[in-house]
């Protein structure tokens, strides 16, 4: 039989290991750390329990089909129900807006509390739709680094919608010509940071992420977005995939343009295929020191990274829900802070993530789980003590002044996460939290490929290749990357 070696137990890891088990390779994941997932991991303490990393859970789809394809039944390991209120936005005028589950809810808010007509928004989620199901198949679900790629038909269709992708404009440009008013600019606006981008620099394409989330929807899976990685976990470990927890890869062994094994402080261990799920700078720095990197898309701007508070707060606040947005006076200014400053702004955009909302036993009772992340530039060498004091005291004054009470004292845990612990813990470099940004036209053919052209039997997947970071290109990496391999 075979042998698979998998360096990473992110969701692309576990993905991989999943689909390498089902194809017939005898399959050994190595991880660094004592558990598996990656940034998609847990915390719990003084009876508060967050999802450490993602919040979002969107494309529920793609973590079934890895169950489907291993003959088994999704709902014996994994279940989750589609949220009534995707998120709440607030901004500082005291204005607000319930963006409903229901489309045509959402939109009937919008004309209400905007004055902008429900149709309007009805045809951009169209548009968005028709663009997503015509270019999908082609730039999230194939290799772009494949020639039969381009000779297929779905490439030839995706192809005829390029006019439609608003490839010379940003984001920000397509949504001032289609939206105009400035909250419903700025609403839509914010989409660009689920791939750690600036929606004044990323590419008009991104128009089409909002209709993951109002068209399909979202989702809240039982057990919290943990349970993603506790399940695919299980389900590897059912099909024979072998983990070693606490064993650091040190370096990928090559031999005459053929990937053979890997080294850890252990000794070596063979392999005929390698699945790189480490981040891809770090991969080609730390273990292929030898190989000859790929400087250019190895030194890509990276995206976004996070500052993160846990907070257990010792009271509930009604007028909040799963996802809150409470948005900076300035988006402009906050973006070039991130992105040109190496900073952050005075006034930035706070998101609130409760999951108590929906699982009330994530908190005490009577009380909530507050996920608070602010979006940051990557580590490089910024003073983060300072910074993290800062950014604290700006948050507590913002959501203190948006809900009318004195924040700071209901916090009873803290736990913060920054840009330093994202990289030490989850080697994304950085801390970037999807590898390079996307504030270029040429960006998602800017990304690193699922394989190496350089070396056989070596392949790369996760959020910092093709096709992206988030929970569902994650997913998609594995896949491409499983079907290159034979």
């Amino acid at each position: 039989m075979n042998k698979a070696v998998i360096i990473g137990s992110g969701l692309a890891g576990l993905a991989s290991s999943i689909r390498l088990a089902v194809k017939g390779y005898s399959t050994v994941v190595f991880e660094a750390n004592g558990y598996p997932g990656g940034k998609v991991t847990v915390m719990q303490d003084k009876g508060y329990r967050f999802d450490a990393g993602p919040s979002l859970f969107t494309l529920p789809h793609l973590v079934d089909e890895l169950f489907t394809l291993a003959g088994k039944n999704p709902k014996d390991y994994f279940n989750y129900h589609k949220v009534e209120v995707a998120c709440n936005y607030f901004w500082g005028d005291g204005s607000c807006i319930t963006a409903w589950g229901d489309k045509e809810k959402f939109a009937g808010e919008l004309e209400e509390k905007l004055g902008v007509s429900a149709s309007l928004i009805l045809s951009y989620l169209q548009h968005a739709a028709d663009v997503y199901e015509a270019t999908h198949p082609l730039f999230l679900e194939k290799s772009l680094h494949k020639w039969g790629t381009y000779l297929s038909s779905s490439t030839i269709k995706a192809t005829t919608q390029l006019y439609k992708l608003h490839l010379l404009s940003t984001l920000n440009q397509v949504n001032e010509k289609k939206l105009k008013h400035p909250k419903l600019v700025q609403l839509f606006n914010r989409f660009a940071t689920y791939n750690g981008s600036s929606p004044y620099l990323t590419p008009g394409v991104m128009s089409i992420i909002p209709h993951l989330e109002h068209n399909i929807g979202t989702f809240y899976p039982h057990g919290g977005i943990h349970s993603i990685t506790t399940s695919l976990y299980q389900l590897a470990r059912d099909l024979g995939v072998d983990f070693h927890f606490e064993e650091k890869v040190n370096k990928i062994d090559v031999q005459s343009k053929q990937a053979t094994g890997i080294w850890t402080e252990k000794g070596f261990y063979k392999a005929d295929i390698i699945v790189s799920n480490m981040d891809i700078v770090p991969t080609y720095r730390q273990l292929l020191p030898e190989l000859r990197a790929p400087e250019d898309i190895l030194n890509q701007p990276r995206s976004s990274s996070a500052l993160i508070f846990y907070w257990g707060i010792r009271q509930q606040f009604p007028q909040l829900d799963l996802h809150n947005i409470f948005f900076s006076s300035d988006y402009k200014e906050e973006f070039e802070h991130i992105f040109q400053k190496e900073s952050v702004s005075d006034d930035p955009t706070v998101y609130v993530n409760i999951s108590s909302k929906e699982e009330a036993s994530d908190a005490p009772k009577g009380c909530e789980n507050w996920f608070v992340m602010v979006n940051v530039p990557p580590n490089t060498g910024q003073d983060w003590d300072k910074l993290i004091a800062t950014v604290r005291e700006r948050v507590l004054k913002k959501l203190s002044a948006s809900l009318g009470v004195e924040l700071s004292s209901l916090i009873e845990y803290e736990s913060i996460l920054d840009p330093r612990s994202i990289e030490s813990k989850t080697s994304s470099f950085q801390g970037a939290l999807y590898g390079a940004s996307s504030n270029n036209r040429m960006a998602a053919f800017l990304r690193h490929p699922n394989f190496t052209s350089k070396i056989k039997g070596l392949y790369f997947c996760g959020g910092s290749v093709h096709p992206g970071g988030g929970i569902p290109l994650c997913l998609l990496s594995a896949r491409i990357t499983c079907d290159l391999i034979a």
